[in-house]
């Protein structure tokens, strides 16, 4: 079944967005203990308050330098990666959320993936949303690979497009103005004598169409292909929303 409209009639007449908002990070949780390499747990986390966002967080420590993996030859875990929708020079210098998190169960925790679900209050007004592109900002400055799954039809604005704003840049494959409905994986590379680079996969969403699969980097050469049809499905049956 595609994607409903959580936020307008005849859906939200009788079930909240934040039943989703609350159900989905644990069905994340499910499809990513069969996708992460054994070295990997996987778990939900809440910290209550407002605005609220949903991680999923991925820990491991990763000592190394990121490199390019283009040029290096490095090998790609479980699936490989489509080509990024866009890349930028990009310097990344520089709420409260439902996470998931994902730790490194054979060495010290290091965060280096989140998966954030953007919720209405993240995007209602100009300083939450400065808020949560900054917490953006941060987290690619700290090499981790950021997801955002924005379904929210009643803000019409879009966290992607402000976080490029926010570091001088545009993405030419957006349109004017930018869909407020859709999923985008950020990664943050530093590969050596050469200007960081970011790369993002953009993937715009539409009530009624299937979500796609995006790529969660884990390192500069690992990735994991997660499919987000499949959660979001079974949390809407979970919650009888037709």
């Amino acid at each position: 079944m595609p994607l409903r409209d959580h936020f307008h009639s005849p859906v939200n007449d009788k079930h909240s967005w934040d039943m989703v908002h609350g159900g989905w990070p644990m069905e994340i949780v499910r499809q990513l203990f069969d996708l992460l390499p054994p070295k990997y747990q996987v778990g939900p986390k809440v910290h209550l308050g407002s605005p609220t966002e949903v991680d999923v967080g991925t820990f491991e420590d990763v000592s190394r330098e990121w490199e390019d993996a283009a040029d290096s030859g490095g090998g790609v875990a479980t699936l490989p990666a489509l080509a990024p929708t866009f890349t930028v020079a990009a310097d990344l210098s520089e709420q409260d959320q439902y996470e998931v998190l994902v730790y490194d169960t054979e060495r010290n925790r290091q965060l280096v993936a989140a998966i954030e679900i953007v919720s209405p209050s993240n995007k209602d007004r100009p300083e939450t949303r400065e808020v949560f592109v900054g917490k953006l900002a941060s987290l690619l400055r700290q090499d981790v690979c950021v997801s955002v799954i924005d379904i929210v039809s009643n803000r019409q604005a879009n966290l992607y497009a402000e976080l490029l704003a926010r570091l001088g840049r545009t993405d030419p494959t957006l349109p004017t103005p930018p869909p407020y409905l859709y999923a985008v994986t950020l990664r943050g590379r530093k590969p050596p004598r050469r200007v960081p680079r970011l790369d993002a996969w953009f993937y715009p969403l539409t009530v009624g169409q299937p979500l796609p699969t995006i790529p969660l980097w884990l390192s500069p050469d690992e990735v994991v292909q997660l499919p987000l049809e499949p959660g979001y499905q079974e949390t809407c049956r979970l919650l009888r929303i037709a």
